[in-house]
């Protein structure tokens, strides 16, 4: 089918006259749809949630400008800063989650889990309580911090190469190292500080502005392009440095280039939202199973965790009817009992 002059669809592919494709799957293309409007439902919903309950229609007429009296502060000024910035916040979580269960070839090498997020979370509260920061340095220090840990934890697993069980085995402790760095700047900290800083460990949208909206969005903007250029080579991958160099690309600078976005787009969430446990970790397996695709699904794997992020966000609300209660504590229950399921399945499936 041509759509515009020297331009072809056809079956799960997009030609141009130029020579240059791009190859899609249909399913994939559909979940991420659908998967986009739930989110987007999920939003609304949640913007109209709290106690001046608004309606759905009443939330889009506010957001074009024609709402009730009163009501475009509450949405505009209050709501949808957080809202925006929950769903930034999962869509990166989401897709850092799948490149690097991907490289590490291990559906336990999510960022939260083999240190990355814990970096990221150390150099945070290093700028909040050692450096009395705003939130940009906050941001500037979360993003240090995770970069930081990544190349840590890449050279100390380094041998000829780095596979996915080292560097899962080496995050881990690098994890527990970082856990007692930031345990002991709790211990050293004004007692001030150290609650705001416990509050903001555990994950949390509550007070988030437009400051840390633009520090999400900016972040997406400039490393999601990096990871949809290098989604192919980590498919390849997948395979093997020698199959993947076998047909042709560099292996090590593949996986560098992928480790740093991946990277900062844990960092940049950490920086926006702290440290929100078990979204990396479940988003990617969850949209794995729904586009029944074996690949890495980095798109499928972010719209994923921007529902589960902003669905947790709206249960909270609805739980505590107001923003006081952290999305952490939701997406941290929710997580745990997808983890024990994911075992107990894997068990009677006689793989554990």
């Amino acid at each position: 089918m041509t759509l515009f002059k020297n331009v072809t669809v056809t079956r799960g592919a997009v030609r141009t006259g130029a020579g240059w494709s791009l190859r899609f799957d249909r399913r994939a293309l559909l979940v991420c749809t659908a998967l986009a409007l739930v989110a987007a439902v999920v939003t609304v919903l949640a913007i109209g949630t709290g106690r001046y309950a608004l309606s759905p229609w009443e939330v889009v007429r506010t957001l074009a400008g024609d709402g009730p009296p009163g009501a475009d502060f509450i949405v505009r000024g209050l709501r949808l800063p957080r809202a925006l910035d929950g769903l930034l916040v999962g869509f990166a979580m989401g897709m850092a989650g799948a490149v690097f269960q991907s490289l590490s070839r291990n559906p336990l090498g999510s960022p939260d889990i083999i240190g990355f997020g814990n970096g990221a979370s150390a150099g945070a509260l290093v700028a909040i309580i050692v450096l009395n920061a705003g939130a940009p340095q906050t941001a500037l220090g979360a993003v240090c911090g995770g970069l930081v840990t990544a190349a840590a934890v890449y050279l100390l697993a380094w041998k000829r190469g780095v596979h996915g069980y080292r560097l899962v085995l080496v995050g881990i402790g690098a994890a527990a190292v970082l856990g007692s760095a930031t345990s002991f700047l709790y211990v050293r900290a004004e007692i001030g500080k150290a609650a705001q800083a416990a509050t903001w460990m555990v994950g949390s949208l509550n007070g988030r502005g437009w400051s840390e909206v633009w520090t999400a969005a900016l972040g997406l903007a400039v490393l999601v392009p990096v990871v949809l250029a290098y989604a192919r080579r980590l498919s390849l991958l997948e395979m093997g440095d020698d199959t993947a160099a076998a047909l042709g690309i560099r292996p090590e600078r593949s996986r560098l280039v992928l480790l740093a976005a991946g990277t900062g787009l844990t960092a940049m969430a950490v920086a926006a939202a702290g440290p929100i446990p078990f979204v990396a970790l479940a988003a990617p397996q969850l949209a794995r199973r729904v586009t029944r695709s074996p690949g890495p699904n980095v798109l499928p794997a972010a719209w994923m965790g921007a529902v589960l992020v902003t669905g947790a966000d709206w249960a909270t609300q609805r739980i505590s009817q107001s923003a006081i209660l952290p999305v952490g504590v939701v997406t941290g229950v929710a997580g745990g009992v997808y983890l024990a399921w994911l075992l107990l399945r894997e068990r009677r499936s006689g793989r554990l």
